[in-house]
């Protein structure tokens, strides 16, 4: 079993009562000081560490007034500034050029010799360069010059802007985790000298506040997870609640979606098990006739099913169509055809994979990846994610998700390659079909598996400038909520596959208590 059930510790009634209404006054006291601000530098670092802190769902408003009012700041060649506005715009969806660095690169295309020793303007401006798209050569310059200038410049920082720099050069700020990032976060900024105490104790209250709001949301997962019984019928299917339900933290890490969390949990669970069924114990005929069964979608298909396979389909319909009648009845939308479009997809997908493993047939690495991004579950998360979030959703937009946006394909490359990387022995030894890493392997010609991950890391840098593309498109109808989620999705995916790829990284389990489990001081 693995991070299944533990003991839920929930607080007191009468101590989340303070604690709320500490965090009250807290908002109350930080609101006029956000609001009055007008100094570019300190507005703007005031709404970095805001938003750095997982404190920013209290003031969404007026971040938002002044992000648009710094547009007509003239910061003149202040690196820092005129980086940091630009990472700030551009992560909040608004309109930011890249041109505004032309004044600090030279004609040789190497960073002007004023900017030699500026070491916190160099990594504003390394931070600010992974919010790129694939067009501008500007910021793919920037971050190769200033990681080399930073390189060569920690031996000289002081320990707190060499550690602030290492964890940039290993991950920068845009490709974290919003919650491991402010976990990690709020320990560090507390010793920082300019620490603002009002900041630093609402971060901690509220962390432990949305942890607490997590842990009521597992306990309902786990019982419906119990309750469904799919594990105790199913010995062979993986029985991973928490982890799936810290892919569900990392996609909606604002407290107000918990519903959200709750439901798209629910949907990756049963995801895991029927993936398991067709990767190590359906035949293929079984597989032909549960394919086929869903996409009738009607309870009478699974008379000719084996047991196993009934209760699989039952969990899949009764989950979808409860999920389906939760948003009806709070939105108005019948979503169920969207909703089950998805899990025909996914199977139909599946079928395809298992039909490779049969013949021993190596996919080509696009037709690989074309399969790939549906089988991993972006697609029907994302889908689920738009529809359950409920913010933008018309006729208009609720029609972009047939077909799928390109939006959620880049962000599922993402999840597959990372999953590929993170799980590709593991998955193999269950009977899986060969992963990116043999696609391209055989592809390439490349000697060693090694030289494979290597060019699968960089597909997936590569990969992040699309995203980032879709994030500033001013052509996209999509809801900036759900541009938002595709985005958290890849972080995730790093976050829950990256330990496979290197035994450095932190692993589920440590991250899940971080998150989950152990509360800040």
């Amino acid at each position: 079993m693995f991070l299944s059930f533990f003991q839920v510790s929930l607080p007191r009634a009468a101590d989340t009562k303070y604690c709320a209404r500490t965090v009250e006054e807290l908002v109350e006291s930080i609101q006029p000081v956000l609001r009055r601000s007008s100094d570019p530098v300190s507005t703007l670092s005031f709404i970095d560490t805001i938003q750095r802190l997982g404190i920013s769902h209290h003031f969404e408003e007026e971040i938002d007034d002044q992000l648009d009012s710094s547009c007509d700041w003239n910061v003149g060649e202040d690196l820092f500034v005129t980086a940091l506005r630009f990472r700030l715009l551009r992560h909040a969806g608004k309109h930011s050029t890249s041109d505004v660095f032309q004044k600090f690169i030279s004609k040789e295309g190497k960073l002007k010799d004023f900017l030699a020793e500026d070491r916190w303007g160099m990594l504003s401006l390394h931070e600010a360069s992974y919010l790129a798209t694939k067009n501008e050569k500007i910021l793919l310059q920037a971050t190769k010059l200033t990681r080399t200038s930073l390189q060569q410049l920690m031996p000289l920082m002081t320990s707190n802007c060499s550690n602030y720099v290492a964890q940039a050069l290993k991950l920068p700020r845009h490709l974290r985790m919003a919650r491991l990032e402010s976990r990690n976060y709020i320990g560090c900024y507390r010793k920082e000298k300019n620490c603002n105490l009002d900041l630093f104790q609402l971060a901690r209250i509220d962390f432990n506040m949305v942890q607490q709001l997590h842990n009521t949301e597992l306990s309902e997962i786990l019982r419906w997870w119990k309750q469904l019984g799919l594990v105790d019928k199913l010995s062979f299917a993986r029985d991973r609640p928490l982890e799936c339900f810290l892919w569900t933290v990392g996609i909606f890490p604002e407290p107000y979606h918990s519903s959200c969390r709750i439901e798209l949990t629910k949907t990756i669970a049963i995801l895991l098990v029927l993936d398991d069924v067709f990767d190590s114990y359906g035949s293929l005929d079984d597989l032909v006739l549960f394919t086929d069964a869903i996409r009738r979608w009607d309870l009478s298909a699974m008379e000719h099913l084996p047991e196993y396979m009934k209760i699989c389909y039952m969990a899949l319909f009764n989950t979808t169509n409860d999920i389906g009648y939760r948003i009806l009845k709070k939105q108005g939308w019948n979503v169920v055809p969207h909703l089950k479009r998805t899990w025909i997809d996914i199977v139909e997908a599946f079928l395809v994979e298992a039909k490779w493993f049969n013949k021993n047939y190596v996919p080509s690495p696009e037709e690989y990846l074309a399969n790939g991004v549906t089988t991993g579950g972006t697609y029907m998360a994302l889908v689920h994610a738009f529809f359950l979030m409920g913010q933008n959703v018309t006729n208009e937009t609720a029609a972009m998700m047939e077909p799928y946006p390109n939006l959620f394909s880049v962000s599922g490359k993402i999840l597959r390659l990372w999953d590929d990387l993170g799980t590709a022995e593991e998955e193999q030894e269950r009977g899986d079909v060969a992963s990116s890493i043999q696609c391209y392997k055989n592809e390439k010609d490349f000697s060693s598996e090694k030289e494979a991950r290597e060019y699968i890391r960089n597909l997936i840098s590569s990969s992040w400038l699309e995203l980032n593309s879709e994030l500033v498109s001013p052509t996209t109808a999509l809801p900036l909520s759900i541009i938002k989620a595709s985005l958290n999705l890849g972080r995730t995916a790093q976050v829950v596959y990256q330990h496979g790829d290197d035994e450095n990284a932190s692993s589920v389990a440590e991250n899940v208590q971080a998150l989950i489990h152990t509360p800040i001081g």
